[in-house]
């Protein structure tokens, strides 16, 4: 599903995570190390935010050579989503509709999972960090991805919604998306324990200061 080939991405401080070869089969991984490890770090460069050396092959699509195409397979949602405050949800929905093709009933069946309700018309600036939270995790949603990247998805968010998530994760999972998944919820592993994934430590593949 995901292959990712020399990588390497440093920064000034002489932080660099370094991974030669990992290969990601399809199904659920869950990405793990202590804080500061990389793992957002990974996590938006397989997403395409981040520049890095080396390339990320989804699906047999370079992200280097054929960077449209790749991102197109790819939603992201970070652990501390930040949007402009003065757009509402609806309105941040209406711009990725000009390039996520999506029908307008999954954007409300994922506001009835989520527990939207009415906050949707509201100027961001008045979001809670729930909401903050659910907007981003909406978004990641939309269209129909390949690759589902989410960092921390579970924080902030109450315990309803939590379950809700694991429900749309596990019901995406059965209609061929793939997860990326940070989170520090202790019985996260034990949850998705039946389905395919794999456990990285994220402290172990990585990294050294110069």
């Amino acid at each position: 599903m995901l292959s990712i080939q020399n990588f390497q991405k440093t920064y000034d401080s002489g932080f660099k995570l370094i991974i030669d070869q990992l290969s990601f089969k399809e199904g659920i991984h869950l990405i793990k190390g202590k804080n500061g490890s990389g793992k957002s770090t990974l996590l938006k460069a397989i997403a395409g935010i981040h520049g890095f050396e080396g390339d990320m092959i989804l699906n047999g699509i370079s992200q280097k050579k054929e960077p449209i195409a790749y991102r197109k397979l790819v939603n992201y949602s970070e652990a501390e989503p930040q949007f402009p405050e003065f757009l509402s949800m609806d309105e941040l929905i209406q711009f990725i509709s000009e390039v996520v093709p999506f029908e307008s009933k999954q954007v409300e069946s994922l506001k009835e999972i989520l527990g939207i309700g009415e906050y949707s018309s509201q100027p961001i600036a008045s979001y809670s960090s729930g909401m903050l939270k659910k907007t981003g995790l909406l978004l990641a949603f939309l269209g129909d991805p390949k690759l589902i990247i989410l960092d921390e998805p579970f924080t902030t968010i109450d315990l309803d919604t939590q379950r809700h998530l694991k429900n749309l994760i596990t019901y995406q999972l059965n209609q061929g998306c793939n997860f990326l998944i940070t989170s520090h919820l202790a019985d996260f592993e034990d949850f998705f324990e039946y389905s395919s994934k794999t456990s990285i430590e994220a402290g172990k593949l990585m990294l050294h200061h110069d």
